[in-house]
Formats: structure tokens, sequence, C-alpha cells
């Protein structure tokens, strides 16, 4: 009895310890099940492989023929990627020269003109294809340079222009006029802004507002309310999904501290589902609708295409089911959901992503497309998580101010869209939009596959991304083919192009030919030169190679 004892003392013990124990692995494990397979998914794995791949670039005719294209189909893509040279030094010199003065001194423009193709590649490209940042006027659809050419406009400004250059423009011209008397005088409100606060509360079906200097900041102020009233502590973001640059939203490449209360996870997913029902500290849950055209992946990037396996395919009855369990979810656990239209919004409907998936949300962000296309960053949410401090605790508050908040031209330039949203005549524009779009990519698609061209097009409604649909290493080609036939790409090339709601068909039928025209050009050239060996799999293993053989001095 004296030594069996403490034997058993120490067994119960330790059946204790391992029955507290076991629960916190399982969550821990399906946890980790939760996330997406890919590096999208696992942000501490894609920072430490960004640290480890090695830069390498290619000599000269490996350039051209690092895919072991033979040695004519090398000359003739030598010789066509400096005569596309020659077009853009006679076609772009002053704005040429402008941009190359600018990346020494913004370092903004200095890292997108370093990341628009593959960094292999880059160095050349640079040197010889360097295009012109600088603008001078828009009109219509179109956008001219400060060399006078004028280019089909397909970089949306990046989400903001969903109505026409045009219409912001009037716009801005509106503001100015009517915020004059005030100027820009901080601190008070101008009056337009309880018309604007009446409409937001309209459009989001929300109860109060909260205005912001930009979209990051508005999210980051909708992350910490839903912590602040939860008492919790985690936000569950999707893989891939981008929603601004600010720290908890950003935890892989790109971010050089790791996010210690984010939780990246599989989207459309029961296992993520799982996850949302069992844990205890999950504050919200951020939703960019923008994902649905490619789920759990990075936004497409011609930096990145390195061969010809880029995805993309919306499909609207399978996202919104997904958003209607993950509401379900949200609202059985508690857990604030957050959608981030600061990129969408009111480019699918006149009230959003809300509308438009039928899925109301507990709190709304918006962007710059809201004011006019000024900055701005709007938080819709209900009233009980949109306030700043408690009643009992007077000490206890929720802080977010900013100098420019509510500044009066942006005020005026968003009573200004919104009284144009407003108008019955001016929402007719959604009308049939997802056919109308629907069908463009359609038809170009099939204009693609008439000429045997290895491109094809996967659309969200107006906002689109190309595929490639034979294994290459030379895809990034074609956005300098696109630039030459008069179509304007935003520093992402390809990856995304963003239509503005203002194109006819007579618009869109003249880019669908410039787009034929470039990429015959290109295929003619041998870029797109295939031995019928070659798989995106191989190209894959060759760069493995390649960086292999970089890291062992080889």
């Amino acid at each position: 009895m004296e030594t069996t004892l403490p034997i058993l003392s120490m067994s119960v013990a330790a059946a204790a310890s391992a029955a507290a124990v076991l629960p916190k692995i399982k969550a821990r494990v399906e946890l980790s099940r939760a996330k997406h397979r890919s590096l999208a998914g696992h942000s501490k794995m894609s920072r430490r492989v960004a640290k480890l791949l090695p830069f390498y670039e290619f000599e000269g005719d490996k350039y051209f023929g690092c895919d072991g294209a033979p040695d004519h189909v090398v000359k003739q893509r030598k010789d066509a990627f400096f005569r596309l040279a020659k077009l853009y030094a006679e076609r772009y010199p002053r704005g040429r020269a402008m941009t190359k003065e600018a990346a020494e001194t913004i370092s903004d423009l200095n890292f997108t003109e370093s990341y628009r193709v593959p960094f292999q590649f880059s160095r050349l490209v640079r040197e010889h294809l360097g295009t012109s940042t600088f603008m001078e006027s828009s009109s219509g659809v179109t956008v001219t340079d400060v060399d006078g050419n004028t280019s089909y406009d397909l970089t949306g400004s990046y989400g903001v222009n969903i109505f026409g250059n045009d219409f912001y423009k009037e716009c801005i011209e509106g503001s100015e006029k009517r915020a004059h008397a005030l100027g820009p005088v901080l601190g008070p409100y101008h009056p337009v802004i309880l018309e604007n606060v009446q409409r937001l509360c309209q459009i989001s079906g929300l109860d109060e507002v909260s205005f912001h200097m930009s979209g990051t900041e508005a999210v980051m102020q909708a992350v910490r309310l839903a912590r602040y009233h939860t008492k919790r502590t985690h936000l569950v973001r999707f893989a891939g999904a981008y929603h601004g640059w600010w720290g908890d939203v950003q935890p892989g490449v790109g971010n050089p501290i790791a996010a210690h209360e984010t939780y990246t996870l599989s989207e459309m997913s029961e296992k993520t589902l799982h996850v949302l029902r069992t844990r205890k500290d999950i504050a919200c849950v951020l939703v960019n609708p923008l994902q649905g055209l490619h789920p759990n992946g990075n936004a497409p990037g011609d930096s990145s295409l390195v061969d010809s396996s880029r995805g993309g395919n919306f499909d609207r009855a399978a996202y919104t089911e997904w958003l209607k369990k993950l509401r379900e979810v949200c609202t059985e656990r508690g857990i604030v959901l957050i959608f981030d239209e600061v990129f969408v919004g009111f480019r699918l409907a006149a009230g959003g992503a809300q509308e438009y998936f039928g899925v109301k949300a507990d709190m709304v962000t918006y962007g710059k497309s809201l004011a006019g296309g000024l900055p701005v960053g709007v938080v819709c949410g209900k009233k009980e998580l949109m306030r700043r401090y408690r009643d009992d605790r007077p000490a206890d508050i929720c802080f977010a101010r900013g100098t420019f908040n509510s500044h009066p031209y942006v005020m005026t330039a968003m009573d200004e869209f919104l009284s144009r949203l407003a108008s019955p005549n001016f929402r007719a524009i959604y009308d049939g939009l997802d056919a109308t779009w629907n069908g463009r990519v359609a038809k170009l698609n099939k204009m693609m596959t008439d000429a045997k061209l290895p491109v094809q097009f996967a659309n969200f409604s107006s906002i689109w991304t190309v595929k490639y649909t034979t294994p290459s290493r030379y895809n990034w080609m074609l956005q300098y083919y696109l630039r030459a036939e008069g179509l304007a790409l935003s520093w992402v090339g390809t990856g995304r192009l963003i239509f503005s709601l203002n194109y006819t068909d007579a618009d869109f039928s003249e880019v669908a030919d410039r787009f034929v025209r470039a990429a015959e050009k290109m295929k003619a050239d041998g870029f797109w030169w295939h031995d019928g060996a070659l798989t995106n799999k191989n190209i894959k293993r060759q760069i493995l190679k390649e960086m292999l053989a970089k890291r062992l001095g080889r």
C-alpha cells in the first residue's frame, strides 16, 4: 500500500493533466486543418519560403529560351522583344523619362516598376519596356498620357472608378463649389454630412456610421470595435484575401512582423465553419467579396506569372451559399461578420455586396468610390457595435479619431455621389449588369478560341482576370503587347482588368479586337512556342532546380 498510493496519485494527476491538454490539442489540430493547404493559407510558412528564395536572373539567349525553345524561336523572341522596345522608346519618351526619375525618389513607384514581371526577367524589362506612369487627361473610357497616347482604361483606378472618369470629375467639381465657402476647416462638420449619414444607413441597412481617411483605416476600426464589444481577441481572414496593408490582416509576405491574433482559414470550407463554431476567442470574420473570383488565392499579378496555372472562376450560387452559412454560424456564436466592400462596394449593386448576395453583415466598410474618387473610408455598423465607450466604465473606451476624417470636400463629393446613386434613372445601370459582363466575357473567350490563342477570361461582374491555357514561362509578355495596342493596365498587368460600367458595346468591341490583335502578335513572335511536352508541373520543377543551383553556387 505504501508504494501503490503514490503511484496511484501520480496516475490520477497524469490522467487529469491529459484530460486538460487533449481538448487544446484537438482544437489546435482542427484549426490547422481549417487552413488552406497553399502558402496563402499558411502565413508563417509563406514568410519563411519568401526568405529562402534566392535572386537570380537570366542573361543572353537564356533569357528568351529558359523553356528549352530551339535556337530559331529564341532568336525570334529576342528580335520581337527589342522591336517592341523600340516602339516603346518612340511612343513614350517623355513619360518613360519622368517615370525613371520619379522611381528614384518615390519608393512606391520603385517597387511597382520592379515587380511587373517575374524577378528573373525584371531588369531587362525595366531597361527596355518601361512604360509611362504619368497621365494628363481622361475622357469617357480612355486615358491620355504625357506623350499624347490615348488608351482604353482597364485599370479602374484600383476599383475606385465604377461609373467612369467623367462621372467622378463631375462629383469632384460639384464638391469644390459646394465646400468652397467653408474650405478645409477641420473639426466641425459640413451640414451635408447629415444627409450622407442618412443615405449610408439606408444603403447598408445598418444603424451608425464612422468616417475615416482610407479603406485600410475603416477595416482597422471595424476590427477594433468588434474586439472591444465581444471581448475576444482574434480575427478570422481567409486565405489570399486583401483587407489593407496593416499587420493583423496581412500576416504573411509583406509584413515583417507576424500577426499573433489572426487566424487565416480556408474559404468555402466546412472545416472553417467548425472552427468558428467551437472556438471562444474569435471576435470577427472579415469577408472581401472579390475573393469569390479566386477563393483562397492571392490577388493575381503578372509578377508571379511563372507558368500557366493561374485560376479564376466566379460561381455566384456557390459563393452565396457559403456566405449564408457563414452568416448563420456568426449569428450562432456571437461573432461579428464584417463585409469589406472597399474594393467592390457599389460595383455589384446599389446596395453593395449585401444586396447582391442577399446576406446581411454586422458591419460594412466602404472606400474611395463612395466619395467621388476622393480619399475616404467608411464603417457602417449595428448600434451596439459602433459605440466607443461603456456607460458604467468611463475610462474603458475604444478610441479612433483622425484629423482629416469628415473633410468638407470629401463629404460634399460623397453627397454628389450618393445623390446620383439614389436617382432611379441612374440605378438602371445595374439592370442586367451580370448578363452584360458575362456576355462580354463569353464573346471574347470565343474570339480567342476561334483564333486558336491560349488565352481565356474569368470575371466577377466587371472585374476580370486573364487565364492561360498553354503551359508557358512567357505569359507575362502579354501585358506589353496589350499596352502597345493602346490598352492601359495597372502594375499587376493581366492579373486584374477593371472595367468601368460606362463601357458601351462599341467600346468593348474595340477593346476585344485589340486583345485578339495583341495575342496574335505575341503568338507570331514565338512567346507561346510549345513542344507538346512542357507542363506547368515541369516548369515549377525547372524553377526549383534553378533556385537550388543558385543556392549551391552552381
